[in-house]
């Protein structure tokens, strides 16, 4: 897991959007949502897309329509342009929170750690108003819900979000 931590702190502040991402933004995104999605840091902007590459093969090997899928990788970590977090903010906090075993959640009144734990939460107040389905609000809420089991589109979604 540190050698992981690592190897994603490097990746979070080198990273680029190609081309393909570009592209690959504008085939899912509408130009609202792509401003939107252009608010996220660059990195969350590309870890969004890796998710979302993601969901196509998993949704794929598993049959399931993808569409909405791909829209709640790339819109999943919305909530937080509410409260930006940058490379090192985040990289403490993972730390805390692994140290601390969770028990970081407790701090709720600094703003870094409530946009780290509550995103979801934020992303759904973000993206309510432009009338996104209940159901797409739903994942987008729960991507980091671990109680909630059984529910196949969040499974794929949380699994592909873990991965990157």
């Amino acid at each position: 897991m540190p050698l992981y931590r690592i190897k994603q702190f490097y990746w979070s502040i080198t990273v680029k959007l190609d081309e393909e991402d570009i592209a690959f933004i504008h085939q899912y995104l509408n130009e609202e949502e792509r401003k939107l999605f252009s608010r996220l840091i660059e990195y969350e902007q590309k870890h969004s897309i890796n998710v979302a590459r993601d969901v196509i093969k998993e949704c794929k090997e598993s049959r399931i329509e993808a569409n909405r899928l791909i829209k709640a990788a790339l819109l999943h970590d919305i909530g937080k342009i509410t409260n930006r977090l940058n490379v090192v903010d985040k990289s403490v906090i993972v730390l805390l929170d692994k140290f601390t075993r969770g028990k970081l959640k407790k701090a709720k009144g600094i703003k870094k750690i409530d946009i780290y734990y509550n995103h979801g939460a934020k992303g759904v107040e973000v993206l309510k108003p432009y009338g996104y389905d209940d159901r797409l609000l739903y994942l987008i809420k729960n991507h980091h819900n671990n109680l909630i089991t059984g529910d196949i589109e969040l499974e794929i979604l949380r699994k592909c979000d873990n991965n990157n």
